[in-house]
């Protein structure tokens, strides 16, 4: 990408592991002549941001990841700005701003449904900066960020080289504090500072790591993927509504596949989904592995293609082969009926997986809709097949019952073949098609028993009050 910055980058690599010699490095600046970003490719909101930030006498940077996007010529998805203005200040610029965080505070400029991001630079933990402390667990976790300094010291404190670049809107120029250009032109994630010690303040950026590695068809440097396996376990700790969160950004990118199997690779899928823990095997053949790749697959195909996705499918897939396997244990148990095994199972598994992610509850009941049609899409004579076209989550149950046909076959292909067959049918086709069913199933109609016109009731006459 840029021929110049070879020797600068090797000066950083060998400083990112001494905070105070970091921020003594100047930065590498790329003047708007020598690099691809332009004002046209970058939110006309953000710009708004940018140009009222710096009028008003402050710096102003879009910064990491919408950077990094339009250098790889990719449209970012969001536009982040970094400053020296105070949170405070900024709310004073822009009336449509709302302070956000507890962690570390930052701005929120609400245009319609955009949302301009705006944090002021983040300075090393140990700064003198009164009330505006960080604080810390045992385990070298950040609780408490509000730390303000520099952009020298703010880009430290990003997470990987390449969300460290600036643009400037000042002069138009990038800046580059961390060999971000060149992992770019190797194609590689890396982590600044020492692995381990980043990782344990937050240890969400394993998960980070992953995602970009995925997200940008990259690798992840040897420094920064080796202490992931034996940290995985501190994500545990993360709030499971942070974890939700985040798995909709991991599974849900795009390269939800291939997301999956980084994070098998590195035990990171573990902390996120323990149940399925135990359906794994050596070779990746159990039918819940199955089911990941094909619903991982289909999503990222859609996705690709546009197509709107729902969680609850995803984690309705996901899950269900722990459900039927936990239903058979509660039925030869306590001998109740599969019907009401299946019911306490799936309360069961999903009651145990939102302790990990809280997934919401309009996604629960999603996800019940969902198993419990696959009860009751095998129950198709008289009117049933009719009724059960009508429920509004049949389509979704449908798909669902074809994903199952792959890895099931025999009856369940059977049955999602015939379900394909009964949608795309004339409504005389669809009677039709009902009628060879109940021959041969051998399940015919019971004429309605009329009732005995001598046993109804006498109406009984009005009495006077």
């Amino acid at each position: 990408m840029f021929n110049r910055v070879t020797s600068f980058c090797r000066k950083v690599l060998n400083l990112k592991d001494n905070e105070h010699n970091f921020s003594e490095l100047a930065p590498l600046v790329i003047p708007r002549d020598e690099h691809g970003i332009s004002r046209k490719d970058i939110s006309e909101n953000a710009l708004k941001v940018l140009y009222r930030l710096n009028k008003n006498g402050f710096d102003a940077y879009l910064v990491g990841g919408g950077v990094r996007d339009l250098l790889l010529d990719t449209e970012p998805k969001d536009f982040d700005i970094a400053t020296n203005a105070t949170p405070e200040e900024v709310r004073k610029l822009f009336r449509n701003c709302r302070l956000i965080g507890r962690r570390f505070r930052l701005a929120h400029i609400l245009f319609g449904r955009e949302i301009i991001e705006v944090a002021t630079f983040r300075g090393h933990h140990m700064s003198d900066a009164g009330k505006n402390t960080a604080s810390q667990s045992s385990d070298g976790m950040l609780l408490r960020d509000n730390v303000y300094g520099s952009i020298e010291e703010d880009a430290q404190r990003r997470d990987f080289t390449v969300n460290a670049l600036y643009y400037n809107i000042a002069d138009f120029s990038v800046r580059d504090y961390a060999g971000g250009i060149a992992d770019l032109n190797d194609r590689v994630i890396r982590l600044i500072g020492d692995p381990e010690t980043r990782y344990r303040e937050d240890p969400v950026r394993m998960l980070r790591a992953v995602r970009f590695a995925a997200k940008l068809d990259m690798s992840i440097s040897e420094e920064t993927e080796a202490p992931i396996p034996h940290l995985a376990h501190l994500l545990k700790d993360i709030p499971s509504a942070r974890l939700f969160e985040e798995s909709l950004k991991l599974l849900q990118s795009g390269q939800g596949l291939d997301t999956y199997l980084l994070l098998r690779e590195l035990d990171l899928f573990e902390p996120l989904f323990p149940i399925l823990d135990e359906h794994f095997t050596e070779d990746m053949s159990s039918k819940t592995e199955q089911m990941l790749e094909i619903v991982l697959r289909s999503t990222d195909r859609r996705i690709g293609s546009g197509q709107r996705i729902n969680p609850a499918f995803l984690f309705a897939a996901m899950l269900w082969y722990p459900v039927t396997i936990r239903t058979e244990e509660i039925s030869f148990e306590s001998g109740l009926s599969y019907y009401d095994a299946f019911m306490v199972a799936s309360n069961d598994i999903i009651d145990e997986q939102v302790k990990t992610l809280a997934i919401p509850r309009r996604f629960t009941a999603m996800i019940r809709d969902i198993w419990l049609l696959q009860l009751r899409l095998s129950r198709r004579t008289g009117n049933r097949a009719f009724k059960l076209l009508e429920q509004p989550k049949f389509r979704a149950a449908y798909d669902f019952l074809e994903m199952r046909g792959e890895i099931e076959g025999g009856q369940i292909a059977e049955l999602a073949t015939w379900w394909r067959d009964f949608q795309s049918a004339g409504n005389d086709n669809k009677k039709t098609m009902l009628q060879d069913l109940n021959k041969a199933t051998g399940n015919k109609k019971k004429p309605r028993r009329r009732r005995n016109p001598s046993r109804r009731r006498k109406p009984q006459a009005n009495k006077e009050t």
